[in-house]
C-alpha cells in the first residue's frame, strides 16, 4: 500500500508498549510485556546487514508442549475467543494473496537475491500451501500448533539487538470525507502522480515546495491540475500521506478509496519527536490522542511541523478496494505485517508475539499478550532493519484507536517446511 506506511502512532513519533522464547519448547516465567511510560520510539538501531549477520536464524524447539499457550505456534484467534468470531476465512484469504504474489515476476526477482539461501521462493510457496491445508483441516488451536511444530522450521528474526528483540507498531486504513471539487470548506488536496515523475531530477522538491507551508500553494504549485480529492482538514490529508491509503466518503454520497502511487525520495521524519524536541509536548506520556488534540487546539502549528517531513506522497483512486501492501496484494486486518523487505522474505508465513490492545467490556482498550500467524505483505519508510514490525489493524476508527496505542517489544518468526 504505500508506502510511506508507518503507522499512525509512528507518524506522530509514538510507540508504547522480550524477546519471546529462545530455543526451548516452553517459556519460563512468561509475563505480560511491559508498557513503557515514555512511548516515543527510541532511535532505530542501525540495521544488521545480511552480509554480516543473516536477518533470520533457525531455532530449535522441543517436542514437549504441555502448556499450549506458552509454546510457539499457538493462535486461538482463528477459532474465536472471548466472544469474538474466529477469522479463519480472513487468514485463508491472506494466504491466498501471498500465493498469488509468489507467481509474479516481482517475487521471482526478490527471492533470487534473498540473503538466507535456504529460504527460497519454492520453499516459501510450499510452506504456504501446506499451512493452508493445516488451517482448513485443524479443529483447534492445539491441533494446528502440534502440526506446525512437527512440520515446520522456525526462523527467528535477529531483531534490533542481535538477540531477537523486535519493536512493534501498528497502522490502519482511515475513513475520511472528501470532495471531488475544491470548495471554501474542502480545500486541502491529495495529488495524483505526475506523468513525468520518473524524469524529475534529484534532489526532489520538498513537501514545502510542492504544497506550501500552509498546504494551500494551489495554482502556484507545479502539481496544479493533478488534484485528486479535497479534504476539509489539513491534518486528515496529511494522515493519508502517513497511512498510504484511505476509504473515502464523498460529499455527493458515493464512496471510493485511494492508495499509494509514488513518493519523493526523502527519509522519514517523526513529527512527534519534533514536537517533543521543541518542548511543545513532554516526551513522557506522548500519545496519539494528546498530539491530535494539540494540533486541533493549535492548527497554526501544522504549518510549522508538517513540512518537516520532506517526503511527499502521490495517490491513485482505487475504486473502493481495501488497502494494498507493497507486494501489490490486499492486506488483511490482523493477518498482515509490514517489515523491511530488503531483509525479510516477502509474502512469507510468519508468527508474531507481542502485546496488542483489544476492546474491553468497560469500553476501553486493554493490552493482551498474544501470538498470531501473519503474512509478510507490506513495508514502510519508517520500517527499517530486522527489529521492526508494523502490524495492520484494519480500517476505521477502532482500528485507528488500536493502532495509535500499539507498541512494545516482541518477537518475529518465519515458518518454513522442514527439508
Amino acid at each position: 500500500m504505500r508506502k510511506t506506511l508507518a503507522l499512525l502512532s509512528l507518524s506522530l513519533g509514538i510507540a508504547l508498549v522480550n524477546p519471546l522464547w529462545s530455543a526451548v519448547a516452553q517459556v519460563p516465567n512468561l509475563l505480560p510485556l511491559p508498557i513503557p511510560t515514555a512511548p516515543d520510539l527510541p532511535p532505530i538501531p542501525i540495521p544488521i546487514t545480511p552480509e554480516i549477520t543473516p536477518p533470520l536464524k533457525p531455532i530449535t524447539i522441543g517436542t514437549d508442549c504441555t502448556v499450549r499457550p506458552t509454546c510457539l505456534g499457538w493462535d486461538e484467534q482463528i477459532w474465536g475467543q472471548r466472544g469474538r468470531i474466529g477469522d479463519r476465512k480472513a487468514l485463508l484469504a491472506s494466504i491466498d494473496n501471498s500465493l498469488l504474489y509468489l507467481t509474479k515476476g516481482d517475487a521471482i526477482a526478490a527471492y533470487q537475491n534473498y540473503p538466507v539461501r535456504e529460504i527460497t521462493l519454492d520453499r516459501v510457496r510450499r510452506s504456504l500451501l501446506r499451512f493452508r491445508e493445516l488451517v482448513v483441516s485443524s479443529m483447534s488451536a492445539a491441533q494446528l500448533q502440534a502440526a506446525v511444530r512437527q512440520e515446520f522450521v522456525f526462523y527467528q528474526s535477529v531483531g534490533n539487538d542481535g538477540k531477537g528483540t523486535v519493536k512493534f507498531t501498528a497502522y490502519y486504513e482511515p475513513v475520511y470525507t472528501a470532495s471531488r471539487v475544491r470548495t471554501s470548506i474542502y480545500k486541502y488536496p491529495l495529488y495524483r502522480l505526475p506523468p513525468n515523475f520518473s524524469q524529475w531530477p534529484k534532489p526532489h522538491p520538498k513537501r514545502i515546495d510542492l504544497e506550501g507551508k500552509d498546504g494551500l500553494k494551489g495554482n502556484k504549485s507545479k502539481l496544479r491540475g493533478l488534484e485528486l480529492l479535497w479534504f476539509r482538514d489539513r491534518l486528515d490529508a496529511y494522515m493519508v500521506h502517513i497511512q498510504g491509503s484511505a476509504q473515502i466518503k464523498l460529499t455527493n454520497g458515493k464512496t471510493t478509496s485511494v492508495g499509494y502511487a509514488g513518493g519523493t525520495d526523502y527519509p522519514w521524519t517523526s513529527i512527534g519527536k519534533e514536537l517533543a524536541k521543541d518542548g511543545k509536548l513532554p516526551l513522557n506520556g506522548l500519545t496519539m490522542p494528546r498530539m491530535t488534540a494539540y494540533f486541533r487546539q493549535k492548527p497554526q502549528e501544522l504549518s510549522n511541523y508538517l513540512p518537516r517531513w520532506k517526503r511527499f506522497i502521490f495517490f491513485q483512486e482505487t475504486g473502493g478496494t481495501g488497502a494494498t501492501g507493497s507486494i501489490h496484494v490486499p492486506v488483511t486486518a490482523e493477518r498482515s505485517i509490514a517489515t523491511d523487505k530488503s531483509l525479510m522474505p516477502p509474502g512469507a508465513l510468519a508468527l508474531i508475539y507481542n502485546s496488542f490492545p483489544y476492546p474491553a467490556s468497560s469500553g476501553k482498550l486493554e493490552n493482551r499478550t498474544v501470538s498470531r500467524f501473519v503474512l509478510d505483505q507490506d513495508t514502510g519508510s519508517a520500517i527499517k532493519g530486522p527489529g521492526r514490525v508494523d502490524y495492520f489493524m484494519g480500517s476505521g476508527k477502532l482500528a485507528g484507536d488500536r493502532a495509535g496505542v500499539t507498541g512494545g517489544n516482541g518477537s518475529l518468526y518465519y515458518l518454513l517446511l522442514k527439508e
